[in-house]
């Protein structure tokens, strides 16, 4: 087969905004304890985190995390996490029918972060808690006030602010799982009260508002509407997130679930333009796709997990070559929505669906799925271009007209530098490319990375790395992609 891709200098989609590699950590399974966190293991640092994760962390360059959930945040006290470790409550965590420690906080999580070369993305409870304890969790993080919660905050040990600038109001609060879930009304009143308060604290800050939780929620659309309707004039970005699976083993139609990502962006982004229009407003509000990816393996395993243990091992999918590509073609429809998506987080980090895996006691390794964002995070920082590829398409029971090959094209001109991403949804055959570079100039190719495995359900094990990057040989003559591959091609200019 051959694809002809073509995009110009001049062609711009938008710039990326970094924190579009963000990640999420939740006190969900072994994210936290025996993750990030593991005082016992012969890595661990002074504060108990282990180095061997933060290495790996640092590796994939993730500039924001989402923290401290998730479903957790809607049952959470956030001051149950902060001051004397020894005098912290143990709580019956709902969400998860587990037992949180609360050994890991606020206090804890930034420190962590600051030395993972990242930043808070920080959650607010509007489950069982609500306007209050959120205005009050911005004093205590980000105030310089003589006051009750920044004296707080310098009691247990921290002068300084941690200066958290982003902040999600709730988490997926449509949802019937979610505890104390709400009406768009309902939550929309709560959550445009909510960013009074806490933009009274700190006018500084940049807020998430809870979105429809799904594409194919019952209510999407109209909770969206309503709840923009509320808090347009005082929030920055409405949430989204999505999973997808293979369960019904199905190659060609899971690799082509991105289509669906990519519609499920213009849709919201459509919905915040017309309340725009309505109220006549001058601002944008824009998308935090704070949680994706892919999430099917562990689901029956789950069933079996007894109630209420300290950091059961929940959610944690071992990853196939498979799913490597759909999280690059995933990652792709987030690079090539940039004009509109300025954040975005893969769910989760460490152990829970993650990149990062680790034993208790034991070794850190990558996931098939770390190797696509870890280059994407790399280098897809830039300007994204506007694409025109010309390719035959294949259907499925689910979806038709889908484009054999993928791609993003990221522009570094600090760099002098042409980044094309590009996935072959072939099964069967490899792909020719022809890229027409317009208005570079000379391009010159500078290096083919190869992410590919013969056996698409090929994992990755602590002492078994089948599914990582490999350096092509470049030639001036042809480019050429394997069946089924994920591919990075670097040009200079």
């Amino acid at each position: 087969m051959k694809a002809k891709i073509t995009f110009n200098k001049n062609f711009v989609i938008d710039k990326i905004d970094n924190r579009l590699y963000g990640s999420f950590i939740e006190h969900l399974g072994r994210a936290v304890y025996g993750g990030i966190y593991e005082p016992l293991h012969e890595t661990a640092d002074d504060k108990g985190f282990r180095k061997d994760v933060l290495e790996l962390v640092k590796e994939i360059d993730v500039p924001i995390v989402r923290y401290p959930g998730g479903n957790f945040v809607s049952g959470y006290n956030w001051e149950d996490g902060t001051g004397d470790k020894s005098k912290r409550p143990r709580r019956m965590e709902l969400a998860w029918n587990a037992i949180e420690t609360n050994e890991v906080g606020i206090d804890e999580f930034q420190e962590w972060t600051r030395r993972a070369d990242s930043s808070v993305m920080m959650a607010v409870n509007l489950g069982t808690k609500g306007a209050d304890e959120a205005r009050n969790c911005v004093e205590y993080c980000n105030s310089n006030t003589d006051t009750y919660y920044v004296n707080l905050r310098r009691k247990n040990g921290f002068e300084d602010p941690f200066n958290i600038k982003v902040w999600c109001l709730g988490n997926e609060m449509d949802g019937n799982w979610q505890i104390c879930h709400k009406t768009a009304d309902e939550y929309g009143r709560l959550a445009l009260e909510t960013a009074k308060l806490m933009k009274m604290v700190d006018p500084s800050i940049e807020l998430v508002v809870s979105g429809s939780s799904g594409f194919y929620m019952n209510t999407f659309g109209e909770w969206d509407m309503k709840v923009l309707d509320h808090t347009y004039d005082l929030v920055d970005y409405i949430s989204i997130h999505t999973y997808y699976g293979n369960g019904a083993d199905d190659t060609a139609d899971f690799l082509s679930m991105s289509t669906d990502m990519d519609s499920y962006i213009k849709a919201v982004a459509a919905m915040c333009d017309a309340i725009k229009a309505k109220k006549h407003s001058k601002k944008t509000v824009n998308l935090s796709f704070d949680e994706w990816n892919v999430w099917f393996h562990s689901h029956e395993q789950d069933k079996k997990i007894e109630k209420w243990q300290i950091a059961p091992p929940q959610l944690e999918d071992i990853y196939t070559f498979e799913d490597a590509l759909v999280v690059g073609c995933m990652l792709m429809a987030l690079q090539n929505n940039c004009d509109r998506v300025k954040i975005a987080c893969l769910a989760q980090l460490v152990n829970v669906i993650a990149p990062i895996m680790t034993e208790t006691g034991g070794d850190a390794w990558a996931q098939t799925i770390y190797y696509p964002f870890m280059l994407g995070s790399r280098y897809g920082r830039g300007t994204a271009l506007k694409t025109l590829v010309e390719c035959d398409t294949y259907s499925t029971k689910k979806h038709s007209d889908v484009p054999f090959v993928e791609t993003s094209v990221i522009h570094n001109e600090e760099r002098k530098e042409i980044t094309v991403f590009a996935v072959n949804r072939s099964l069967t055959d490899e792909t020719e490319l022809e890229l027409f570079a317009e208005n570079f100039g000379d391009v010159k190719l500078l290096e083919h990375t190869e992410l590919y495995c013969d056996d698409l359900k090929a994992i990755n094990e602590k002492d078994a790395q089948r599914v990582k990057p490999v350096n092509v040989p470049v030639t001036d003559s042809r480019i050429v992609i394997k069946k089924h591959s994920w591919n990075m091609l670097r040009f200079g200019y």
